[in-house]
């Protein structure tokens, strides 16, 4: 990554958490975006130097959308939204429809997500099966 991080935000999805990265030129129009520290966008010697990138971030393919616009002159603003909705009103979401436990068991640090809405159970990145049976415990398969 060069010096031209222009935005930065952390995203948590069901299967993890995503820290994305946006690179800007605003000479060149240069774009890049990081996910979690790897390229997964790049576009050099954009003549518009204004617009939208859209690309899919975890193993739900997310889509996310990064907005420049100019503010003044050769200044920007850079928003991040996650499935149509800003980052903000995305993260508010989630947080109604998912419980998240982070836990270390035997030395290993565990993420458990479980989505509220679908009833599906994520254990550091991977979608577990789950099974109700009437009186008794959940119990959890790996798929």
């Amino acid at each position: 990554m060069s010096g031209d991080i222009v935005g930065a935000w952390d995203v948590s999805l069901s299967d993890g958490l995503y820290r994305i990265e946006f690179e800007h030129g605003s000479t060149t129009g240069k774009r890049v975006i990081y996910i979690n520290g790897k390229e997964v966008l790049r576009r050099d010697w954009m003549f518009k130097l204004v617009g939208k990138e859209t690309f899919p971030v975890g193993c739900t393919d997310a889509k996310a959308t990064i907005t420049i616009e100019a503010i003044t002159g050769f200044s920007y603003e850079y928003t991040l939204e996650i499935n149509g909705k800003s980052l903000q009103t995305f993260l508010d979401n989630r947080s109604k429809i998912s419980k998240t436990w982070v836990m270390k068991l035997d030395g290993a640090d565990y993420r458990i997500v479980l989505e509220k809405d679908t009833m599906d159970v994520w254990c550091n990145g991977q979608k577990l099966e789950t099974m109700r049976r009437p009186s008794e415990a959940w119990t959890l398969r790996e798929l």
